[in-house]
C-alpha cells in the first residue's frame, strides 16, 4: 500500500488533537464544514455585482480553498464557452491553440490533471481533431455556458472529492428546477462573427423551467444551438536539421552544427464549428427530508475541417538534401534562409502541398440520477450513471501532390520560387514518385469512444459536539477508451489540373509566393478521394495495429471525513481509499504488419494499484472579516489515456512518432494550500493564497530511436526502395529508425507558488474591479519545466454598471509556458507570452430584456511556439478577431 508518513500525516494528527479542544462549547451558527454550504440558491442573479457577492458568498462558506462563478459572472464576460468564462478566476490559465480558450491549468498544473464534474457527474468525451489523442483534461468547449448556474474551482482536496485531480477539482452545477420560478423562459439569440475568416453564424439558447403549486416536482429544460467560424493562419516549421547535413551548402564562417528549418509551411485552418445541446432536469421532493434528481445530458457537435499546409523538406532524402545549395547566414544559432534547386530525381519533388478534409462529428450522451435524505441527525447521498462520447467516422481526406522546382526560403517571408509562373499552373504539381507509379494522398479514418459508469453513495452522522458531523461513503467508477485507426489508399494518381483548384490563398504573415499559392479547395479534395477506387476490406496494416487500442480503468474508493466547528474554527479531516485496476490493450507484433491471426497479437497489460490519501483542512475565522485557510492533501492523477496503452503513432514523412507505455503509475503529490481573505467591505475581498506540490512518480516524455515499420512502403514500394533505403536507417524490410516520445515515470517535481486577488465595487458610483495575480514556479528533478505553467498569469477586468448600461473589460496576460503535445508525434514546444482582451457592453429595456455586444481578442494577439529559444521558431498563428451580438431575454 502507497502511504508514508508525512508532513501531511503530522498535520491531520494535529487537527484531531485541537479540532475539539479549542473551545468548551460549540458556536452553533458556524456552518457544518462537510455539510452542502457551497450549494447556494441558483436563482440567476440580475447584474454585475449581485454576481460577484453570490460568488464571494460561496467561496467564503466553503472549508477548502476554492473559488467561484455563478450565471449572471458566467454570462457576463466575453465567451463563448465555458473555459473563457472562467479566465478570470485566481490561478486559473487558458490555452488557446485555435484562437479560444479550450482546456485550463489551475496553480499551475498541466489541464490533463484536473477534473472537472457536471452535477458531481463525469462527462465523456470523445477527440474532435485527427490525430489528436485522448485526454483527462476536460474540453471546456463542449459545454454551451447557458447550462450553469454555478461553477466552483475546488484548489485543496477533501475525502469526499473523487481522486484523479493534481491542481484542482472543477464542480459546475446546473440550473435546479425547484430553485425557479415556475414557467419561467430565459434565453438569447445572438450572430458570431469572425474577421479574419469573414463569416457570421448563428446562436440561441433557451432556458425553460417549470413546478407545481406545492414545490414538490419540477422540470427544467435548457437547449442551446451555438456556430463560430474558426479561422487560423500562420506559419509552422516541421523540426531542424544541422547545417553539417547539406554538403552542397557549405561554406566558410558557417558553423556546422548550426540548425536548418527542415521546412517552413504556410498552414490555414479553417473550420465551421457547430454545437447542439440539451439539459433536462426532473426534481422530485415529496417532502422536506426527501430529494430526487433526474438528468439528461445531449451534446452533438460537428468539427469539420479543412488544413491545408505548403512546404519543403529539405532533408526528405538524400535527394531533397543534395538540392539545398545555399545556406544563408545563422542567428543565435539558427540558419535564417536558404535556396534549394530542382530536385536531381526528376520524379521526386521539392514542395509538399498537404491538403487535409476532415469529417468530424462528436455525440454525446448522459443520464445521471441521484437522491438525497436528510433526517434530523443524519442523511445519505446516492448518485449513479453513465455517460458515453463517441466519434465514430473521425476521417481525413488527404492529398499531398509536390512541385519540383527550385525556391529561396526565409524564415520571415517563406518560399519564393524561382519560377512562381510554373508555382502556379496546376499541371506541374503531382504525385511523388511521378504519374505512372506515384503516390498523391489516402483516406484515414479514426473512430473513438470514450465512455464512464459510475455509482456512489454517501452517508452522514451529525453531533453535537466540536465534530459536528461524519461523512462516510464508497465509489465505483469504470472508464472505458478505444482508438481505431484504418488508413485506406492510395487515391487515384493525377496532377492538381486533374483535381481541380480554385484560385490562390491569401494567408496572413507572408508577403511572397508562399502566402498566394495555389489553392486546391475543400470540394475538389472530397471530391478525388472519395472518387477514388478505395479498397475498404484492406486497410494500411501497421497503421491499423499501432493505433488500435482499449484501456478499461476501474477505480473503487472509500472515505470517511469528520467536519468540525467550534468557536472560531472549522474545517475537516479525512481519509481516501482508492483501489485501481486498468487493463491496457493493444497489438504487439513482428516483422512486416499484417491484418491475419490478430487475436495473437492483441495483448492485455493488467496492473493493480492501491492509495491511501488522507486530507485536512481548517479556517479560522476572526469574526472581523478575515479568514485564515489551510489545507493539506495527498492525491493522485493518472496520464492521459493513450499514454497507458501499448500503442505507437507514426509520421512516415518525419520519422517521428508517440506512443504509450502500460507500465506508468499514477502521479502522486503531496498537496499545501494556505490562505488569508479579508473582507473588508460589501461585496469585496482582498485575498492572498499560497500552494506547494510535491509529485512523486513525476511522468515525463522522452523521445527514443525505434524501429518501426514506413507504411510508405505498402502503397509504393519503387518509390521507398529508390528514395528511403539507406535514409534514417530504412533497410528493404520496410523498418526505419523513428524518434519515439514515450512517457516514463521519471522521478519527482515540485510547484509552487501564490495567488492575490482584489475585488470591489467602488460606492455606488457603478463603477468596479477584479483582479488577480499568479506566481508559479515548477520542475521536475531534472530541472525541466512543467507543462502548461506560466510563471506569471495576470487577469484584470474593470466594470461600469448604472441603470440600464452595463460595460466589462476582461484581461488576460499569461508568461510563456511549455505546451506538451495534444497532436501525437509533435515534440514539446514552448507557447510565448500571450494577451486576450476582451470587452462586453450590455443594455437592458427593463428587467425582461436587454441586448448585448462582446469582443474576444480585441488586440488581435499572435500564438507563438519555439522550441528551446525564441528563435527556434515551432508555429506562430492568427486567429483574429471575433464578436458577438446577443439580445436576451426573461419571462
Amino acid at each position: 500500500m502507497k502511504a508514508r508518513k508525512t508532513i501531511l500525516s503530522a498535520s491531520i494528527v494535529a487537527a484531531l488533537a485541537f479540532g475539539p479542544g479549542l473551545a468548551m462549547a460549540q458556536d452553533a451558527t458556524a456552518p457544518a464544514a462537510g455539510a452542502d454550504a457551497t450549494e447556494l440558491d441558483a436563482v440567476v442573479v440580475t447584474g454585475i455585482r449581485a454576481s460577484l457577492e453570490k460568488s464571494l458568498d460561496t467561496k467564503r462558506a466553503n472549508v477548502t480553498v476554492s473559488e467561484a462563478i455563478t450565471a449572471e459572472d458566467i454570462g457576463k464576460f466575453a465567451s463563448t464557452n465555458v473555459a473563457e468564462a472562467m479566465s478570470q478566476i485566481p490561478g486559473v490559465s487558458l490555452d488557446r491553440r485555435f484562437g479560444q480558450g479550450e482546456r485550463v491549468s489551475i496553480d499551475g498544473t498541466d489541464p490533463s490533471l484536473n477534473l472537472s464534474f457536471l452535477d458531481n457527474h463525469p462527462v465523456a468525451q470523445a477527440i474532435w481533431l485527427y490525430g489528436e489523442q485522448p485526454n483527462r483534461g476536460f474540453d471546456y468547449t463542449l459545454l454551451a455556458p447557458e447550462i450553469l448556474g454555478r461553477l466552483e474551482v475546488i484548489k485543496s482536496s477533501e475525502a469526499r472529492l473523487t481522486e484523479g485531480s493534481l491542481g484542482g477539482t472543477v464542480l459546475m452545477h446546473t440550473r435546479q428546477p425547484l430553485d425557479l420560478d415556475p414557467n419561467s423562459i430565459a434565453g438569447s439569440v445572438s450572430w458570431n462573427y469572425s474577421d479574419q475568416g469573414s463569416k457570421g453564424r448563428p446562436s440561441g439558447s433557451v432556458l425553460y423551467s417549470w413546478k407545481n403549486p406545492e414545490e414538490t416536482f419540477g422540470v427544467a429544460v435548457s437547449a442551446q444551438h451555438y456556430e463560430e467560424q474558426v479561422d487560423r493562419q500562420g506559419m509552422e516549421v516541421f523540426g531542424y536539421a544541422k547545417v553539417s547535413d547539406f554538403a552542397n551548402a557549405q561554406r566558410a564562417g558557417l558553423d556546422p552544427n548550426a540548425e536548418v528549418p527542415n521546412s517552413i509551411n504556410a498552414a490555414w485552418f479553417q473550420q465551421h464549428r457547430k454545437r447542439d445541446s440539451a439539459v433536462v432536469n426532473l426534481q422530485f421532493k415529496p417532502s422536506d427530508e426527501w430529494d430526487i434528481n433526474l438528468q439528461g445530458l445531449y451534446i452533438k457537435e460537428n468539427f469539420d475541417n479543412y488544413n491545408q499546409s505548403l512546404y519543403s523538406f529539405l532533408t526528405w532524402n538524400d535527394n531533397t538534401r543534395a538540392a539545398v545549395d545555399r545556406l544563408g547566414d545563422a542567428r543565435n544559432g539558427i540558419v535564417t534562409s536558404g535556396h534549394s534547386v530542382r530536385n536531381t530525381d526528376a520524379t521526386g519533388g521539392t514542395v509538399l502541398y498537404d491538403n487535409n478534409v476532415r469529417e468530424s462529428e462528436v455525440e454525446t450522451k448522459g443520464i445521471d440520477l441521484r437522491t438525497a435524505y436528510k433526517a434530523e441527525n443524519w442523511g445519505f447521498k446516492g448518485q449513479i450513471g453513465r455517460s458515453k462520447s463517441e466519434n465514430e467516422r473521425l476521417a481525413q481526406y488527404f492529398i499531398e501532390p509536390v512541385f519540383n522546382g527550385g525556391f529561396s526560403w526565409d524564415m520571415n517571408r517563406g518560399i519564393t520560387f524561382d519560377d512562381p509562373a510554373a508555382a502556379r499552373n496546376p499541371a506541374n504539381w503531382g504525385p511523388a514518385g511521378g504519374l505512372a507509379t506515384g503516390w498523391l494522398g489516402n483516406n484515414g479514418v479514426f473512430s473513438t469512444e470514450s465512455e464512464d459508469t459510475y455509482g456512489q453513495i454517501d452517508f452522514n452522522v451529525e453531533f453535537d459536539s466540536a465534530i459536528n458531523n461524519l461523512q462516510f461513503g464508497v465509489r465505483r467508477a469504470k472508464h472505458e477508451e478505444s482508438f481505431e485507426l484504418n488508413i485506406y489508399g492510395p487515391v487515384n494518381r493525377g496532377t492538381l489540373a486533374d483535381v481541380g483548384t480554385s484560385g490562390l490563398t491569401d494567408i496572413r504573415g507572408f508577403s511572397n509566393d508562399h502566402g498566394r499559392h495555389i489553392q486546391v479547395g475543400r470540394g475538389n479534395v472530397l471530391d478525388w478521394v472519395k472518387g477514388s477506387p478505395l479498397n475498404f476490406a484492406a486497410p494500411d496494416a501497421a497503421g491499423y495495429l499501432n493505433n488500435t487500442w482499449a484501456l478499461e480503468q476501474t477505480n473503487t474508493a472509500a472515505y470517511v471525513q469528520a467536519d468540525f466547528a467550534t468557536g472560531a474554527w472549522r474545517g475537516n479531516f479525512g481519509l481516501r481509499y482508492v483501489e485501481s485496476k486498468t487493463d491496457a490493450s493493444g497489438f504487439v507484433y513482428g516483422g512486416a504488419p499484417s491484418l491475419t491471426n490478430l487475436a495473437s497479437k492483441w495483448q492485455t497489460k493488467s496492473k493493480k494499484e492501491d492509495f491511501l490519501l488522507p486530507s485536512v483542512n481548517v479556517v479560522y475565522d476572526t469574526g472581523n472579516d478575515l479568514l485564515f485557510r489551510f489545507g493539506a492533501a495527498k492525491v493522485i492523477a493518472w496520464a492521459p489515456y493513450n499514454q497507458m496503452v501499448n500503442n505507437t503513432f507514426l509520421n512516415d514523412t518525419t520519422y517521428n512518432g508517440s506512443g504509450g507505455n502500460a507500465e506508468l503509475s499514477p502521479y502522486e503529490s503531496t498537496n499545501y494550500n494556505l490562505s488569508v481573505e479579508w473582507y473588508f467591505a460589501e461585496q469585496a475581498v482582498l485575498a492572498a493564497s499560497v500552494f506547494y506540490k510535491d509529485i512523486d512518480n513525476y511522468i515525463d516524455s522522452a523521445a527514443r530511436v525505434e524501429r518501426q515499420y514506413n507504411s510508405i512502403r505498402d502503397t509504393n514500394r519503387a518509390l521507398f526502395d529508390a528514395t528511403l533505403v539507406g535514409f534514417h536507417g530504412c533497410t528493404s524490410d520496410g523498418y526505419c529508425d523513428y524518434d519515439i516520445q514515450r512517457p516514463r515515470n521519471a522521478g519527482k517535481g515540485k510547484v509552487k507558488g501564490f495567488n492575490v486577488s482584489y475585488q470591489q465595487p467602488f460606492a455606488d458610483t457603478g463603477f468596479g474591479l477584479t483582479a488577480n495575480y499568479t506566481y508559479a514556479d515548477g520542475e521536475n528533478n531534472t530541472g525541466d519545466p512543467l507543462p502548461y505553467q506560466s510563471r506569471d498569469s495576470v487577469a484584470i477586468s474593470p466594470y461600469y454598471e448604472q441603470g440600464p448600461l452595463s460595460v466589462r473589460l476582461s484581461y488576460n496576460w499569461r508568461s510563456h509556458y511549455l505546451a506538451g503535445g495534444y497532436v501525437a508525434g509533435a515534440a514539446p514546444a514552448s507557447v510565448d507570452d500571450y494577451s486576450e482582451l476582451g470587452a462586453s457592453v450590455g443594455w437592458k429595456f427593463n428587467d425582461n430584456m436587454g441586448v448585448s455586444f462582446d469582443a474576444m481578442n480585441i488586440l488581435d494577439e499572435e500564438y507563438v511556439q519555439y522550441s528551446g529559444s525564441k528563435d527556434k521558431l515551432v508555429g506562430k498563428y492568427h486567429s483574429g478577431r471575433r464578436y458577438m451580438a446577443t439580445f436576451r431575454f426573461n419571462f
